[in-house]
C-alpha cells in the first residue's frame, strides 16, 4: 500500500513537470493534419496516467502534434482485459495499431516513439 502511494506520487510529480515543460507541438497544414488524424484512427494507447514511461510517450504525442485516444487501463476493466489478452500481460505503455492483418500490440515506450517519429515526424 505504502510502495503504492509513493509510486503514485512521484508519478504526479512527473506528470507535473511534464506538462511546465512540455515541447512544442510540430506544425502541419489543415489538410496534413487532418490526414494524419484519420490515420490516427487506427492506433490507441493503453497506459496508465501516473505511469513515467507513459508520460514520455504522451510527451511525444504533444511534440508530434498526434490527438491520438489514450485507454487508461487502471480506470477500464474492459481496456485492462483487451491488453492482457492480446499483448500477453499488463504492461504499460502499450501501442495498438489496428491494420488490414488484425492487430499488433507494441510494448516499450522506446519502440514507440520510434515509431511514431518514423511513421509522422
Amino acid at each position: 500500500m505504502l510502495v503504492k502511494l509513493v509510486r503514485e506520487g512521484l508519478g504526479r510529480v512527473i506528470m507535473l513537470g511534464s506538462w511546465l515543460t512540455r515541447p512544442a507541438q510540430m506544425k502541419r497544414s489543415p489538410e496534413q493534419q487532418a490526414q494524419i488524424e484519420d490515420e490516427l484512427k487506427s492506433l490507441s494507447l493503453y497506459q496508465f496516467q501516473a505511469c513515467p514511461f507513459c508520460i514520455k510517450v504522451r510527451r511525444a504525442l504533444h511534440r508530434l502534434n498526434l490527438p491520438m485516444e489514450t485507454r487508461d487501463v487502471n480506470r477500464n476493466p474492459e481496456y485492462r482485459q483487451q491488453l492482457e489478452t492480446n499483448a500477453g500481460k499488463v504492461m504499460v505503455p502499450c501501442l495498438r495499431i489496428d491494420g488490414e492483418q488484425g492487430s499488433q500490440w507494441m510494448l516499450e515506450s522506446n519502440d514507440i516513439i520510434a515509431y511514431l517519429d518514423r511513421r509522422f515526424g
